[in-house]
């Protein structure tokens, strides 16, 4: 398994995470908007960053639905042009997140 260590935001209460590259198309939906299709470009077990989530609120919590997953809830931390970084609600078990990343490792 392959990912590097940087430093987090201290909203996410860890001083550093586990953080893997990948590309994985997921559904993203924020309040009652419709769902729509991002790219999630890397992922760890306290967050994520989408390469672009238009008319994306950082007030507003999201639902994200990875394939074969059970639906996650988020909250927009920070926004860089057109990616969004969010930290998950609850943490992922290390042996889902080194699922996640070995199932994108196989594509």
């Amino acid at each position: 398994m392959k990912y590097e260590h940087i430093p987090v935001d201290s909203a996410c209460n860890r001083e550093f995470a586990n953080r893997a590259n990948v590309i994985l198309m997921c559904d993203v939906r924020q309040g009652t908007r419709p769902w729509m299709k991002a790219t999630l470009e890397d992922i760890s077990q306290t967050g994520f960053k989408i390469a672009w989530l238009p008319g994306c609120s950082p007030h507003m919590p999201l639902r994200i639905r990875i394939p074969g997953m059970q639906l996650l809830s988020a909250d927009v931390r920070w926004q860089q042009g057109k990616a969004v970084g969010c930290s998950f609600t609850e943490p992922l078990h290390i042996a889902v997140f080194e699922n996640i990343v070995r199932q994108t490792q196989l594509r």
